[in-house]
């Protein structure tokens, strides 16, 4: 995979990509930037190597401010509105970057807004910083409504009620209240966001490539009625039962301490040393 963007820079580390939003001023997403995130979001869904994904931000305070208002003004608006049988193309970025069989990962260290926080909320998972991190849907008071996925993934994370504040009150949610909500998983103090969230990610980038993306596939499924998900559920760990990577490790589990009283007390631990075997 070549992973040649102007906007973004992305790195690889094993199984790990890290990818690093860089459009100044303030990371709008302007149509350069939209394409790039959405040859992106391609670019990592065919890449096979790969099992964990962080988006970052080279602002420290702008994650990624919203779509480019400039360009929403160009749209067509002098013709009856139809709907659309397939998903629009912003709408398929963000669900390729919810559904990949990766694990996604948003580090949200400022302001994200608009467009940009609904391709986060389409991210497997959001850290914030304490005390900086906001998060603002602000199309309704631009007469307009969050039509990026905003108006379906937010009531999924935060519930229909929180989902209303946000997106009708147009105001900023700060971290302790979106951590609190469910929007982030968790908020860190500015100085060890990058050291929390890469070391959750080489963690995971660590285990058996099998586990971690029928896992994330299995979670997925929670959306569908119950019976069909424990169905799916009982399918996927069967698979995963077959593989080398299960039993390699399961046999290991069992050498390093695993159901002893001891190996028990520091089962995390234990999953720490069955990663880097």
């Amino acid at each position: 995979m070549a992973y040649e963007y102007d906007l973004l820079k992305v790195e690889i580390e094993g199984r790990l990509a890290t990818v690093t939003i860089d459009n100044p001023p303030i990371n709008i997403i302007t149509p350069q930037l939209y394409g790039e995130l959405a040859a992106l979001a391609g670019e990592l869904k065919a890449d096979p190597q790969l099992t964990v994904v962080v988006l970052k931000s080279a602002d420290p305070d702008f994650f990624l401010a919203h779509f480019d208002v400039e360009t929403i003004l160009t749209f067509p608006a002098d013709t009856p509105a139809e709907r659309d049988v397939e998903l629009n193309d912003y709408h398929v970025m963000c669900e390729r970057f919810r559904t990949m069989d990766k694990v996604t990962i948003a580090q949200i260290e400022g302001r994200v807004g608009g467009g940009g926080s609904e391709l986060a909320s389409s991210c497997d998972m959001r850290f914030g910083v304490r005390g900086k991190t906001i998060i603002n849907q602000m199309e309704v008071p631009l007469g307009i409504l969050p039509g990026g996925t905003g108006t379906q993934r937010l009531p999924r994370l935060v519930g229909r009620g929180r989902a209303m504040e946000i997106v009708l009150g147009g105001d900023d949610l700060d971290a302790e209240t979106a951590e609190r909500w469910g929007y982030l998983n968790r908020i860190y103090e500015a100085d060890e966001i990058d050291g929390r969230v890469s070391a959750l990610a080489r963690r995971i980038a660590s285990f058996p490539v099998e586990a971690v993306r029928l896992a994330k596939q299995s979670v997925d499924g929670a959306e569908q009625p119950l019976e069909e998900g424990l169905r799916d559920e009982a399918y996927l760990f069967q698979r995963l039962l077959r593989t080398d990577g299960a039993q390699k490790n399961m046999r290991r589990f069992l050498e390093i301490g695993g159901q002893t009283r001891e190996g028990e007390m520091q089962v995390g631990e234990l999953a720490r040393r069955l990663g880097e075997d």
